[in-house]
This record gives structure tokens, C-alpha cells and sequence, in this order.
């Protein structure tokens, strides 16, 4: 299958050889949006876009990563009209408030706090993870049809390390929206056994790292578990360890 622009950074994660080319995706569209949001084009001085990070704010994970960035200037701006949009909400949340209703039984509220609600409502909204989802759903429609039209590229996926676990979860509820009932008798099985090999080869990396420990095997080969510690973690949760 010929390579077109939008097979090329799912054809270059799968060459990247890592644990999980959605790892590899997850890092870059995520550097674009930091870069987008903070860097030199200045798209926070853009009317627009501070609109939407005024109103959907950023999960905890990303104003870190945004802190770590480094754009002082940047951060204060975005952050100086999104503490106005957050405390003009705030104040309004404290001005509908009454406390919830009598009790339940084992001394739960039958209602909600709607305080608690408002607060809770604006820590699972992000303008990176939005953004992200949109562009991560486009990647796995992607992939399957990569999968289903280009036989080399479903040879490297079978022939590779496989995927984490979260992505592996995305990967097959997507395709059991995608895929026909006959295609799904190929795919699973095939994809199981891609992730049993590649989860039995991580757990004997592990335990020959611990191994390696034992003074009787000092002289050992290290073999292929020397970033075992930082694979494994990325085949359970996600995530590149640099």
C-alpha cells in the first residue's frame, strides 16, 4: 500500500519498534498540542483559543507538562483569563448553593453537592485531551484500515512487540465498532497471540533484571533487561519513560 500523509506517523511509530506505537503517537500529537498551545506561533495570544482553554481549562497532568514547557509569558496568559472565566463560575456555583437534602441510609447525601459537582465537572475537562481524543480516534480508524489494505503493514504489527494494555483496551473496542463479524474471527485471535507472546517476553525480561542482582550471575549477560523496569511499566499503564 502506497504511504500517504496520514499513514505516515502510524507507519513510523510501528517502525519505531517500541512497546506500543500508540505510546509513540500519544508522545508526538501530545508535543504538537503543547506546542501549539505555548510555542513560538503564540496561538495563546489568539482570541480564539484562549476562549476554549478559558472554558475547558487543562486536567492536572497537562498544566504540568505545561509548567515544564517553559513559556512563563505564555502560561500567565492563559492562566490570568481562565482564574476569571474559573472564578466568575465559582462565585455563581456558590450563589445556586444549598446544602444537600437530609441524609440517606449509612449516612449518605441523597443529593449531590453541587459545589463538589461544579468542581469535579471542571477537573475532567481539558483542551489537551480533547483535542488529543479527537486526533487519537483518527489514528485507530487509521490502523484498522492500514490493517484490512496494506499486508505489510499487518505483517510488522504481527511480527512486532504489540501494545499496552490501555491501548490494546481502545484498539478492540474500536475494532468492535469497525469490523465485520468475519474479520473480527481473524483479528482477535491474532492479536491475542501478538500480546501473549510479547507480555511472556516482558515478564522473563523483568525476572532476569531481578536475576542479575544475585551476585552468582555479576558476570551474567544482561541480556535484554537492562530497561526492563521501564518497559514493563509502559506495557501495563502507557507512556514513553525517556
Amino acid at each position: 500500500m502506497k504511504e500517504v500523509l496520514y499513514t505516515i506517523p502510524l507507519n513510523d511509530a510501528v517502525n519505531a519498534g517500541g512497546e506500543c506505537p500508540f505510546c509513540n503517537i500519544e508522545k508526538n500529537v501530545e508535543q504538537d498540542l503543547l506546542d501549539f498551545v505555548l510555542g513560538s506561533g503564540s496561538s495563546y495570544m489568539e482570541a480564539d483559543v484562549r476562549a476554549k482553554t478559558d472554558e475547558e481549562g487543562f486536567c492536572a497532568p497537562h498544566l504540568r507538562k505545561m509548567f515544564d514547557y517553559g513559556n512563563t509569558l505564555g502560561n500567565g496568559w492563559i492562566l490570568k483569563t481562565h482564574y476569571m472565566k474559573i472564578n466568575a463560575g465559582m462565585h455563581k456555583a456558590f450563589e445556586k448553593f444549598s446544602p444537600p437534602s437530609s441524609k440517606g441510609f449509612f449516612g449518605s447525601s441523597k443529593d449531590s453537592n453541587s459545589v463538589v459537582k461544579w468542581i469535579r465537572d471542571r477537573e475532567n475537562s481539558c483542551y489537551i485531551c480533547k483535542r488529543y481524543a479527537d486526533t487519537y480516534e483518527r489514528y485507530l480508524a487509521t490502523f484498522i484500515h492500514m490493517y484490512r489494505n496494506d499486508a505489510e503493514f499487518r505483517q510488522k504489527i504481527f511480527d512486532g512487540k504489540g501494545f499496552c494494555l490501555s491501548h490494546f483496551a481502545d484498539l478492540l473496542e474500536y475494532a468492535d465498532r469497525t469490523l465485520g463479524s468475519k474479520e473480527r474471527e481473524e483479528f482477535y485471535p491474532r492479536m491475542f497471540e501478538l500480546m501473549d507472546k510479547n507480555m511472556k517476553r516482558l515478564s522473563e525480561d523483568i525476572a532476569w533484571l531481578v536475576e542479575k542482582f544475585d551476585y552468582r550471575n555479576k558476570d551474567a549477560d544482561w541480556k535484554d533487561s537492562k530497561d526492563a523496569i521501564q518497559r514493563g511499566m509502559q506495557k501495563l499503564k502507557g507512556g514513553i519513560y525517556d
